[in-house]
């Protein structure tokens, strides 16, 4: 009796030995053989040797079949019966495992009912002359599911045009795609046709013959992908589509831990053995806690848990007692013993148990609480939930390195189990969510377990700083990996839902890290940043710290999202305009705020009052005489004497201010007016002409519910105010939008003001514009491009955007390619294109393609700066022209597959 769950065809086996062996083996067990050139709909499986420009194989693939080996056959035959095909599926990919098989995906989705066949709600009309090619590309193309026909249809919309010709005037008439026959290949297995290293063409093979034709012009294996205006934009966002899913898929494949994942994961048995623990209970109760937990390790079986209280128990003496380093290195070895015999994925029973377990024996507040207090015990000066041994010995420090790297890989085996595709519901049941999130927080990364994390692990990365002892640069890599995996987790369980969502989660806790960064000397960003393992995480990092740093300068940057013309433009353009801004006191602002609204106690009034002496303000004894009476006063309202000399317009007493060292002039009262503000809103002329002159660091766009300075002085009619701001910040200024969406030219009612204030702005762009010859101060610039530098390699990094550097890019970028982006206007592509990733791709390589008009701006003290990391900017962005005049030629060097 004939097995229908087994019909064959074979395709490239040309050796008569073989096929008789194999025909031979079909029949024995039972299965069925349809000989013949041509594709039955009917088959089950076809066998093949390797990956072939054949009609069978094409409409294998299109239409779900199994395509096997022949070993699969010859194999079942020795084992009498047929074996699971999964072993002997073609693998079109086996050198790039991080790229998926098209042919096993293209099956699982016909299997699982996703699509009845690779070319589903595919309307084609087949404009090919040879009937008997024409024919071939019928059956593909209905093996796939599609509606084919060879002349135009009166009842259905046809979607694709397939053929030979190079035009086709009823298809350009009705602006429908035309697509050359490799096109097909192309949709089915993507950038791993190019690999297939077929001798056949599509155009003129015959199941048959051995084609070993060397014209391949418009095979599979043209790289070009035969782009054209007519259908450029479809088949790029095709292109850019699979590549973003290809390298995404590798930074995922970064994240997981296959390895120790399959030790973590035991099988566990039907019949869970009850194991009585009493004896160890006993152990405990009179101390003898080296025997408790070789007992405990001696019970341990997959299912197996020891009670939670007597583990608490357990852990109260590891933190407490005068341990043993035996003893400690046994606690740990049990606790992973436990995690592998009880896996926290798919389990909520060992999920709560293991919660119950990993918290402060004393304090009872949950993991992160343990963690926090484990990290506080190694940073030594920071205070713990409770007293703890004090100093720590050596052998606790080690106990609390262990255990931290002991929680970093229950999470990471955690985020791993996520990534094989568990849905976000029964994620959020595992230790990793349950630590960092609750209920109220599940929406947003920067919960309160999150923000003291990125807290801690500054500070650890810090305190490791040209620290000699091993453990502390440990104890920093492993908070590393424990925020990379924490952020990422969060991203893959919310990306599915709200790709917006984790953007701006990124985009906040990156700014939570920015401020903390804020008071730190550029040496220790230096080690800072590169510590966030997370890619995305550390490119909005480094761009909320040079937006701050800028900001500190008086620059107002564009509120544009990130991409890389505005790296290359308006990153670029600032680096050049605080070249010439001379050094200053402070960068950090907020720890001056702090000193200056410290309010005056009795001792310091009679100090102030009496006998000179170095006040907390900055200075030394010769200067304490300059101090302003009051200057450390704050009002109810917040404000200080800063603010109210602008209020009243007392440019002496602001003066006196200005030259205290340290002095904050962009400092806030409580509802977040600074300085300008109160100057601008009262008409303080003076004031403000003394702040723009001596202040660099003046910011202009500060803004209270959306009302800048200059809003305030046209909404108080102090239009002299107003070109004062725009002469020194530009049109920049005329951009910002309060609350209610108005620029300040909305609330000018005459013509004759709106040109004045225009003309205004013109000359403070044309003052911002000025190239700057030299460097002020070279320290500032070095870290400024430092950071600059980080931010513009994590984004090509990020984004995916190829280089020469990139290691095996799936991109193609032949010249067709390029040219085809150069040509398309702006906005074209977010207006047709529907994927946002693909848009931002095909933007991005547009500038690298066009970078020579933005490095020929380069500010001219940014070439003669001798600093090494300015030098390194520069080159890199000359490196990064100079590929993408290469791939304009075709001579780009970078490796493709």
């Amino acid at each position: 009796m004939v097995d229908e769950k087994y019909i064959f065809q074979m395709s490239g086996i040309k050796s008569h030995s073989q096929k008789r062996q194999l025909l031979q083996g079909i029949r024995l067990l039972g299965g069925k053989y349809i000989g013949g050139s041509e594709f039955k709909e009917a088959t089950t499986h076809l066998i093949v040797q390797k990956g072939l420009a054949s009609e069978k194989f094409l409409a294998a693939c299109a239409g779900g079949k199994w395509i096997v080996t022949p070993q699969f056959v010859l194999d079942s035959v020795n084992q009498m019966a047929w074996l699971p095909e999964a072993s002997y599926e073609l693998n079109l990919t086996a050198q790039t495992p991080e790229i998926p098989n098209p042919l096993k995906t293209w099956r699982e989705r016909v299997v699982n009912g996703t699509v009845s066949g690779a070319f589903q709600d595919w309307v084609v009309l087949i404009d090919i002359d040879d009937p008997t090619r024409r024919s071939i590309f019928v059956r593909i193309l209905k093996a796939g599911r599609a509606v084919v026909f060879t002349d135009w249809p009166k009842s259905y919309a046809v979607t694709h045009v397939l053929t030979k010709n190079t035009s086709n005037d009823r298809a350009e008439e009705c602006g429908i795609p035309r697509y050359n026959v490799s096109y097909v290949a192309k949709h089915l297995f993507g950038h791993v046709c190019s690999e297939l290293n077929w001798s056949c063409n599509l155009e003129s093979f015959d199941e048959e013959e051995t084609c070993e034709k060397p014209a391949l012009a418009a095979a599979v294996t043209d790289k070009s992908m035969n782009v054209t205006d007519d259908f450029s934009h479809k088949e790029l966002e095709d292109m850019f589509k699979e590549y973003i899913i290809i390298m995404e898929q590798r930074k995922k494949m970064l994240l997981t831990v296959p390895e120790f994942y399959s030790y973590y994961t035991p099988n566990l048995p039907v019949q869970i053995p009850v194991v009585d623990f009493s004896n160890v209970q006993s152990l405990v109760e009179c101390a003898f806690f080296p025997q408790a937990l070789e007992e405990i390790l001696g019970s341990l079986q997959p299912g197996v848990k020891p009670p939670a209280p007597l583990l608490q128990q357990l852990m109260q003496h590891t933190l407490h007692g005068d341990a043993k380093p035996l003893y400690l290195s046994m606690f740990i070895t049990v606790l992973h013993s436990i995690l592998r015999n009880n896996p926290t994925w798919g389990s909520p029973g060992h999920t709560k148990y293991f919660l119950q377990v990993l918290q402060c024996p004393e304090c009872k507040g949950g993991l992160w609480s343990l963690l926090e207090t484990s990290v506080r015990v190694c940073l030594a000066s920071e205070t713990t939930c409770h007293s703890l041994p004090s100093p720590p010995s050596t052998e606790l420090f080690r106990l609390h390195c262990n255990l931290q790297e002991f929680f970093l890989r229950l999470f990471q085996l955690e985020l791993h189990a996520a990534s094989l595709g568990r849905s976000p519901r029964s994620s959020r049941a595992s230790v990793l969510y349950s630590t960092f999130w609750n209920m109220w927080e599940k929406s947003t990364l920067t919960s309160r377990a999150v923000q003291q994390l990125s807290t801690l692990l500054i500070k650890t990365v810090l305190c490791a700083f040209n620290s000699t002892q091993e453990w502390r640069l440990g104890m920093s890599v492993t908070l590393q990996e424990i925020l990379c995996v924490v952020v990422e987790f969060w991203a893959q369980e919310h990306s599915p839902l709200n790709s917006s969502l984790v953007e701006k989660g990124f985009k906040d806790l990156a700014e939570h890290i920015a401020i903390l960064c804020q008071d730190l000397h550029c040496d220790m960003l230096k080690e800072v940043i590169p510590a966030i393992r997370s890619t995305r995480l550390r490119m909005f990092t480094a761009d909320a710290i040079y937006r701050n740093i800028c900001c500190s300068r008086g620059l107002l940057l564009s509120a544009e999202p990130l991409c890389l013309q505005k790296i290359v433009s308006t990153y670029l353009k600032a680096l050049g305009n605080l070249c010439d801004r001379g050094s200053v006191q402070t960068l950090k602002g907020q720890s001056d705020r702090t000193e200056m609204n410290q309010p005056s106690t009795s001792s310091d009034a009679h100090v102030r009052g009496s006998e000179p002496a170095k006040d907390s303000a900055g200075g030394s004894d010769s200067g304490r005489e300059t101090v302003p009476r009051g200057y450390h006063r704050v009002n109810a309202a917040g404000e200080t004497l800063l603010h109210r000399a602008c209020k009243r317009n007392q440019v002496e007493t602001l003066l006196r201010i200005l030259s205290v060292p340290g002095t904050d002039v962009n400092i806030k009262d409580h509802a977040g007016w600074t300085p300008l503000h109160e100057a601008c809103n009262h008409g303080s002329t003076e004031c403000v002409q003394a702040l723009l002159q001596y202040c660099p660091n003046l910011q202009l766009g500060s803004q209270v519910q959306g009302v800048s300075p200059l809003h305030d002085a046209l909404l108080s009619q102090h239009t002299h105010i107003a070109k004062m701001l725009l002469r020194r910040g530009g049109s920049p200024l005329l951009r910002l939008r309060d609350n209610e969406g108005q620029t300040p030219l909305d609330l000018v009612s005459f013509e004759a003001l709106r040109e004045e204030l225009l003309r205004c702005a013109e000359e403070g762009d044309k003052a911002l514009d000025t190239p700057c010859s030299q460097v002020q101060d070279v320290p500032f610039i070095e870290s400024c491009s430092w950071v600059l530098s980080c931010l513009f390699l994590t984004y090509l990094q990020e984004r995916h955007v190829p280089t020469y550097k990139t290691p095996l890019t799936p991109l193609d970028l032949s010249p067709t390619v390029c040219r085809t982006l150069i040509r398309l206007r702006p906005g074209t592509l977010a207006s047709t294109w529907r994927d946002s990733c693909a848009v931002s791709l095909a933007e991005d390589l547009r500038t690298v393609l066009s970078l020579e008009q933005y490095v020929s701006q380069v500010s001219p003290a940014l070439r003669h700066c001798h600093g090494d990391q300015t030098s390194l900017f520069v080159q890199l962005l000359e490196d990064l022209q100079a590929e993408g005049a290469a791939l304009i030629s075709g001579q780009s060097e970078f490796d493709s597959f």
